[in-house]
């Protein structure tokens, strides 16, 4: 085995990056979902809270044209990616992971305040996605706690 790879002996793929790349997979659906709604102009049912339509359609909503929810999408599936490949081993794959999670969790606070704060409502599918984030940030600093403990990631 080469310092990048350290496969579990047991089932050859390491549980918590596969926890991880579940729930990337979860936040690529609701940020696609979001990015089909907004290039079809259709309204996003809002059914737990009454602010979707006021958060997805602020100016925050989108940059260049291009909808916030779609940059969630390509980074949820970069998670997911990495997710996949520190599953079957690949330490540098689970690190970028961690340091994508942290990034993509602190954009995720940003985007709580404007909606909390600024815009003075929320967006059930854009809190799916917080929840979404911080699940994958919480699975990637266990396996960095644990790792204290023991070799694996």
């Amino acid at each position: 085995m080469n310092g990048d790879t350290d496969i579990d002996n047991a089932a050859g793929i390491l549980r918590l990056p596969v926890a991880a790349g579940v729930v990337a997979l979860c936040g690529v659906a609701d940020a696609a979902y979001l990015t089909v709604h907004h290039y079809t102009n259709e309204p996003v049912p809002c059914s737990l809270v009454a602010g979707c339509e006021a958060v997805l359609t602020s100016q925050y909503a989108e940059v260049a044209g291009v909808p916030l929810a779609a940059f969630g999408a390509i980074a949820y599936f970069v998670a997911f990616s990495l997710a996949v490949l520190a599953a079957f081993g690949n330490r540098t794959a689970w690190a970028l992971f961690g340091a994508q999670v942290a990034l993509m969790s602190v954009f995720t606070v940003w985007l709580l305040y404007l909606q909390g704060f600024v815009i003075g409502a929320f967006c059930q599918f854009c809190l799916i996605s917080a929840v979404t984030t911080f699940a994958m940030l919480i699975l990637y600093l266990i396996s960095w706690f644990t790792k204290r403990r023991r070799l694996i990631p």
